[in-house]
């Protein structure tokens, strides 16, 4: 049976990590890695995302996944408001800042 369940509180129902971040523009989380993939879903606005040696624009209605072990990070490239949902395959965030 499927269950509805509050972000905050999804660990209880699967082992997964889930957040939502939003970020003005040139504003987001530097380089860093996990140890495991990371899914982004960009709901709205418009980002550059670096993973590896690769830089990508993403533009909202779009879903990135960054490979375990490789350096990401992204910024809000526009003018509208930027809101990134995370997922992260692991039910705490493992994360080394670069």
């Amino acid at each position: 049976m499927a269950t509805v369940t509050p972000i905050d509180d999804r660990r209880d129902e699967a082992p997964v990590s889930i957040f939502v971040t939003t970020y003005e523009r040139g504003h987001g989380p530097d380089l860093h890695v996990h140890p495991y993939p990371e899914v982004f879903v960009v709901e709205t606005g418009t980002a550059v995302f670096t993973a590896g040696d690769e830089q990508l624009t993403v533009e909202g209605g779009n879903i990135v996944t960054v490979p375990a072990e490789t350096p990401h990070g992204f910024k809000c490239a526009g003018d509208e408001t930027l809101r990134v949902v995370s997922v992260h395959p692991s039910p705490t965030v493992k994360q080394t800042d670069l």
